[in-house]
């Protein structure tokens, strides 16, 4: 792999020697030239020419990359730390990549609960808020967000029940603490909506049906109220901070947020991840790039 690399620069840089250097086409020309003039000169028929200039190009394509390769030579010391410089940067990254897990991309990682807040899993079971009239879901600003909304599942009792109490202690905390009221916009989904959704392209999600911890009621899309509408434009400023410290509090509370995925990010979203359940695995990896 770096040897291919190296070598389609060194293409990169021919080309560009050629394209950036006129003086440089002007010599490798009137050689080219000068050659086919003195073929020509000597009478030889049309077949022979051809052989003659293709031999003779031949000949000056080697005497050309024997002049280059022995200047390369030269400075071969100067040439080996510029390459090494250029595979350094990617080859980090590499290495990084492969020695680092990226939580975004691996749905077998969960998240650490802080042991600050763990404590409100141990205490009062919560009882999940009254169902909201669907609709307040049907609006144009809910449903750019998140499409088809209004046919969305907010059932709490389909929710996992460790994921149920979590999120519930999300709600509470938000609005204690920050003053900010959530909603629960999509819980729970069903393998043909999940499909439905999948159907709509990958701005809407990237997970297949059975590659989302919605179908397992361990994810729920989530926004906030505010003067009796929802609010979940992630252009409102107001909005942008909620779903910021919503992330916070869900990481806290051991669940993976969606904004910090590095693809389609969904600020609204929070799953609880549990290795092996996903018997499907999307784009990306697990539900890692899913939007909502």
């Amino acid at each position: 792999m770096l040897f291919l690399l190296a070598s389609l620069f060194l293409l990169a840089v021919a080309v560009a020697a050629l394209v950036f250097f006129p003086d440089l086409r002007q010599h490798l020309s009137q050689r080219l030239g000068a050659s086919a003039l003195q073929l020509q000169r000597q009478g030889t028929s049309t077949g022979e020419a051809l052989r003659a200039r293709t031999g003779a190009a031949g000949v000056l394509l080697g005497q050309e990359m024997g002049r280059w390769g022995g200047m390369a030579w030269r400075r071969r010391q100067l040439l080996a730390l510029s390459l090494l410089a250029l595979l350094l940067l990617p080859g980090a990254a590499v290495w990084w990549r492969l020695s680092h897990r990226v939580d975004s991309y691996d749905h077998t990682v969960a998240q650490d609960v802080d042991e600050h807040v763990a404590m409100l899993l141990q205490g009062e079971q919560l009882v999940p808020p009254p169902p909201l009239p669907p609709v307040l879901f049907s609006t144009p600003e809910v449903n750019e967000w998140h499409p088809l909304a209004q046919q969305a599942s907010r059932q709490w009792e389909l929710l996992d029940g460790d994921f149920r109490q979590r999120l519930l202690q999300v709600f509470r905390v938000m609005e204690a603490r920050y003053g900010y009221t959530m909603v629960l916009v999509e819980g729970y989904r069903s393998p043909q909506r999940q499909a439905q959704l999948a159907a709509l392209g990958p701005t809407v999600t990237l997970a297949v049906a059975g590659a989302s911890y919605h179908q397992y009621g361990l994810a729920a899309d989530c926004a906030f109220m505010r003067d009796g509408k929802v609010a979940i434009s992630e252009r409102d400023p107001w909005v942008a901070r909620g779903y910021e410290l919503y992330g916070e509090v869900a990481a806290s509370l051991g669940m993976t947020w969606g904004g910090s995925w590095r693809r389609l990010r969904d600020l609204g979203h929070v799953e609880l991840r549990r290795p092996g359940v996903l018997r499907a695995v999307g784009p990306g990896g697990g539900n890692a790039a899913e939007p909502s």
